[in-house]
């Protein structure tokens, strides 16, 4: 989901000067930026490089040689900020990849040139990675621009399950180069099947690294039936310990997984997209040939495929809707969603990947746990409004789903 890349910004980026020792380099940093809640970004992706050094056990992308020219990389940079929507407050510029630092030259120079002209919107630079390939020279760069360049770190857990889902990679990354420099961002995790024998304790190490909110506890994507028995039995164990984990710590904000809006639940629902696909999130490859979104690119996709899906009206949310979610399912507005995995799995936009439905409603159960035991223990954490349509939430919830598993339980 798009809304969750990247922590809320309370730095800013300013025009200054940053003469090097050998002073050869010029760095001009760009426009003003203070993000506040209510204000939207218009987040447009810039695909560096097909290219990535590892081979992660999920990835669903097909890497190759393919590499932006920094030609290519102004053009983008010029259509984004000539295209974008006024209803945007400002500009975050995601170089993403393959692994993007791997084009770290490029990196620069598109920096130095989207900083060189005055834009019409403020803006602010982002890229997740993996975190192997930073050299001394570019921890120093990234800091010197830490303000206005934020990086988010992939990072599965403790060493064995990060080393199993991500080629071997824990000890080439410096944990706390991004903790020093971005210590809000937190990381963005991803479930393989492994890694759910461990989920708790590796949730709960990343909490110990005091690295921020772990702003993503993602499911793999594919043609992966999530809902199997075995996989539920799994989970159950690792859900519990979380809940006590949360009640215990009731000033740690959960990982994205458990931290839902309950009350959402009760309120009328809206056909909306669960994201900004086609709208607000263009990519551009590394040809500059524009696509809906990250994930609705050629390492993923067919040529065949993505010409269907260009023809899509974007601009309505019918084109996205699942009639039977939206009518018969009462997590739907907390479930998360995906347009271009629904489209990989079922090739449309209008059915969502229902192998997913089952571990969605027991992840709801234990939301639903976690949210109660915290009210009991803290009532006033919620205001009146809130704190009803969150125990309604709960006891429907309970009501809905808690006999599905209770063979389980």
């Amino acid at each position: 989901m798009l809304d969750m890349t990247v922590a809320e910004v309370h730095a800013v980026c300013i025009v200054e000067e940053i003469v090097q020792a050998t002073a050869e380099v010029t760095a001009r940093v760009g426009q003003c930026f203070k993000m506040k809640k209510d204000e939207r970004r218009f987040s447009p992706s810039i695909c560096l490089t097909h290219n990535c050094n590892l081979n992660c056990v999920y990835c669903y992308q097909k890497h190759g040689t393919e590499k932006m020219s920094l030609e290519t990389a102004k053009k983008c940079i010029d259509w984004i900020f000539s295209n974008t929507p006024e209803e945007f407050d400002g500009v975050e510029i995601d170089f993403i990849g393959g692994e993007p630092l791997l084009e770290f030259p490029l990196i620069k120079q598109i920096v130095d040139y989207t900083c060189s002209i005055d834009r019409k919107k403020p803006f602010i630079f982002f890229a997740t990675t993996n975190g192997t390939v930073l050299t001394n020279e570019m921890k120093t760069w990234f800091s010197e621009r830490k303000k206005c360049f934020w990086l988010g770190l992939s990072l599965d857990g403790h060493k064995d399950t990060h080393d199993h889902n991500r080629s071997n990679s824990f000890d080439k990354m410096d944990i706390d180069f991004f903790k020093d420099n971005w210590p809000s961002q937190g990381v963005k995790m991803t479930l393989s099947e492994y890694s759910l024998l461990h989920l708790a304790e590796n949730i709960k190490y990343i909490h110990s690294l005091n690295l921020g909110l772990i702003g993503g506890v993602n499911l793999a994507e594919g043609d992966f039936d999530w809902g199997k028995d075995e996989y539920i039995r799994l989970l159950i164990p690792q859900l519990l310990e979380l809940v006590d984990f949360y009640v215990e710590h009731d000033h740690i904000v959960p990982n994205q997984m458990l931290d839902k809006q309950l009350e959402i639940c009760e309120a009328e629902k809206g056909p909306g997209k669960w994201c900004g696909i086609g709208t607000g999130v263009p990519f551009f490859d590394t040809d500059g040939t524009r696509y809906p979104c990250s994930f609705i690119t050629p390492m993923t996709f067919s040529r065949e495929e993505i010409e269907n899906i260009q023809k899509t009206d974007f601009s309505n949310d019918i084109n996205f809707l699942d009639d039977d979610c939206f009518k018969n399912c009462y997590i739907y507005p907390i479930c998360p969603n995906c347009s271009g995995a629904n489209y990989m799995v079922n090739k449309t936009f209008k059915l969502r990947n229902k192998r997913k439905c089952r571990i969605q409603k027991l992840i709801a159960l234990f939301i639903a746990d976690l949210q109660g035991k915290r009210i009991q223990k803290n009532p006033k954490r919620y205001d009146d409004t809130t704190l009803y349509y969150t125990i309604e939430a709960i006891k429907k919830i309970r009501e809905l789903y808690l006999n599905e598993f209770k063979e389980f339980l």
